[in-house]
């Protein structure tokens, strides 16, 4: 037997910026936020570089925080900043922290997945605005 029923256990995120580099690069440090609840506690002790390419904006932001997550999930690293470039190609990262070290960093959430649901980037007037789902 089993029951189908409606659980929200995830965190959404708004970003709201002047250029597409930018609100990636805050949309990556919102998502350390969430694991971490504060980045004043991840010190940039080590760098890694990596690319996104793509020229969608909402699969490179996808792209982008999916590798901000397995970065995490699988070296166990916490960025503390993230520099994010944009050119033909997509996007090249730099993100600096260092390892998560349960005697130095508290974690906050969970982090299941980086989610399709209501994944939204938008370029007008403004600047550039995103919503991303967290599934927690």
């Amino acid at each position: 037997m089993y029951e189908v029923f409606e659980h929200t256990a995830d965190l959404g995120l708004r970003i709201h910026a002047a250029s597409l580099e930018q609100l990636c690069a805050d949309a990556a440090r919102g998502l350390g936020a969430v694991i971490t609840g504060d980045l004043g506690q991840i010190r940039p002790l080590a760098e890694e570089r990596f690319a996104i390419t793509g020229t969608d904006p909402v699969w490179l932001l996808y792209d982008l925080l999916s590798e901000v997550h397995s970065a995490f999930e699988l070296r166990r690293m916490l960025f503390c900043d993230v520099q994010v470039s944009h050119d033909a190609t997509g996007l090249q990262v730099v993100g600096r922290g260092e390892p998560y070290d349960p005697a130095v960093h508290t974690l906050a959430h969970e982090v299941k997945a980086i989610t399709h649901h209501e994944l939204d980037v938008r370029h007008n007037a403004a600047g550039w605005q995103a919503t991303v789902i967290v599934d927690i």
